[in-house]
Formats: structure tokens, C-alpha cells, sequence
């Protein structure tokens, strides 16, 4: 199952290039008081509301999926977690280009198996998430603002403390993720953290339609050119440890969001420009860089 949200938050089903609109199904949706639990209660609950989306297609006006304005799949993620340096050819990259590790977090890492088991992940504001129809504007003018296309891993249900072999049960589905960066010597977070410096798209497909999330080709191509083609087989910390790491720490919410890490490629993006992102078996996605 593919999901998206679009337009004015309506609530569609794609399937090839058509956009079924099963916005009533929100309704099914219980009525929220304050304080608000974290997470998002329409991942929290698709399980469930999978019945009624499918039901709601069969009468569903419809819409091309080039027609509409994609939002982020996810509408209230809690927070999102990142994995620096997670492929061994972006390590290489960062140590040879003085203005990707700045000396903040230089990529070596002798005495820990990964980059990962050294740094640890972190955080991007989750007021940072945006979908590919609303595109990415420069929050820095001036400086070097990159892409980095990775595989977005999105969670389903809480979950603390979670080992390995029980990860995958966690995630709700997959996405293209951008994660936009502006390179300098402020903290990782703050460089990642601007409005719309996560990109989300372009749609959430469900975790049963991706048989092997470990092998995914994808790419990103910016006007035409490319730039960044890889595989998640070459992930130094895989997804199932990822979640792992991440729940040692913090309290998995439903529509939390894992992105895996960046591969080598990364480069500089300006205002007019096109992104063009895919990942084998989730889509594709054209986002506009704005100023």
C-alpha cells in the first residue's frame, strides 16, 4: 500500500500514476485532548485502517499523481533520528573535503567498528519535514548547502529498548528522504535542522510491499545530472541495528522517523534547481530548490 498526503492534507491511496482520495477515513480518527500524545495517530493506527482505505477506494474520485501537491507522508513525526557517515565511500569523501567534517565531527574511527557505535546518532527538528511538492528553501544564502539522499525508515508502533531481531516488526513503512545540509562549524543538528531540510516522499510505501529494505538501489540526480548512486547493502550499521541504537536511547513513537545515512556524491544545491530522487521498489520524487 502506498500512502500520501497532498493538497490541503487530504489523505490518498496511489497506485501507478492515479491518487485515490480516501480523505473520510481520517474521520475514523479518535478526537485528541490536551496534553497531545507524541507520534502520529494516523501511522499509530494503519493497521487497523487498512480495511477502510481499501474500502474507501472502490468509490474514491481520483486525481494524477503529477496533478497534485505532495505533502510529507508522515503529518506529525515526534522527532527525527539520523545516522552519520553510515556508508564507507561517504566516510572516504568526508575526510578528503575540509568542509564536509569542519572539524566538528571528523569521520575517523579507529577503535569503534562503525561511525554510528562512535557518534551515535542525532536529531533533526521535526518542524524540518516537508514533502517533495513543497520543496526546499535555502535557509543559508551564501554557504554550501548539499543534498544527501538516503532510505527514511518510518517507525509503526512504540517501542523502548528494542533488540535487532525484533526491529523490523517497528517500522510502519519506508520513503525517499532528503537530508539537506548546510555545511559549516555550527552544531550537526542546527546545519540539518532549518525549515525544509528534510524532505519526505513520496509517499509512504507500507513495510509488507518491501521485501529487502537491505537492498535497494537509489540515486539522486540534480537538473539532469547525477550525483549520488548507491545501494542500502553497503549501510555500515543496517536498519534492524539502527533501531536498536535509537531505542537504547530514546522512546520510539508511531511516525518517528530513521534516516539511514547518506552514500558518497554528496553536492552543492542552488535555488532553481531540481532534485531528482529514487529508490528501487518506493518511487520517485522531483523537488524544487527554492530561495
Amino acid at each position: 500500500m502506498k500512502i500520501c498526503r497532498y493538497d490541503d492534507g487530504r489523505l490518498g491511496l496511489v497506485e501507478g500514476d492515479t491518487v485515490y482520495d480516501v480523505s473520510s477515513v481520517k474521520d475514523r480518527l479518535p478526537r485528541l485532548e490536551w496534553p497531545v500524545p507524541p507520534g502520529d495517530l494516523l501511522i499509530e493506527r494503519l493497521d487497523e485502517l487498512k480495511p477502510a482505505l481499501l474500502a474507501a477506494k472502490a468509490n474514491a474520485p481520483t486525481r494524477k499523481l503529477g496533478e497534485v501537491r505532495l505533502l510529507s507522508p508522515v503529518a506529525t513525526p515526534a522527532k527525527v533520528i539520523a545516522a552519520p557517515l553510515n556508508y564507507h565511500a561517504h566516510v572516504d569523501e568526508s575526510l578528503a573535503d575540509a568542509q564536509i567534517h569542519n572539524n566538528v565531527h571528523v569521520a575517523h574511527y579507529e577503535g569503534f567498528k562503525s561511525p554510528v557505535a562512535k557518534f551515535g546518532v542525532f536529531l533533526k527538528s521535526a518542524q524540518s519535514v516537508v514533502g517533495a511538492g513543497e520543496g526546499v528553501r535555502i535557509a543559508f544564502p551564501g554557504r554550501r548547502n548539499d543534498h544527501e539522499v538516503e532510505l527514511a525508515v518510518v517507525i509503526g508502533r512504540q517501542g523502548k529498548d528494542i533488540p535487532a531481531r525484533d526491529a523490523m516488526s517497528y517500522i510502519a513503512g519506508y520513503c525517499i528522504g532528503l537530508d539537506m545540509t548546510v555545511r559549516g562549524t555550527e552544531d550537526r543538528s542546527y546545519r540539518k535542522s532549518a525549515d525544509t531540510y528534510t524532505v519526505l516522499g513520496p509517499y509512504l510505501v507500507t513495510a509488507d510491499e518491501v521485501s529487502d529494505p537491505g537492498n535497494l538501489g537509489f540515486s539522486i540526480q540534480v537538473n539532469g545530472e547525477m550525483r549520488q548512486n548507491a545501494n542500502t547493502r553497503d549501510l555500515i550499521t543496517g536498519i534492524a541495528e539502527l533501531i536498536e541504537i535509537a531505542s537504547h536511547v530514546y522512546t520510539l513513537y508511531p511516525g518517528d522517523v530513521i534516516m539511514t545515512g547518506t552514500p558518497e556524491g554528496v553536492g552543492t544545491v542552488q535555488p532553481g534547481d531540481v532534485m531528482h530522487a529514487r529508490i528501487e521498489g518506493i518511487g520517485t520524487m522531483d523537488v524544487a530548490v527554492r530561495g
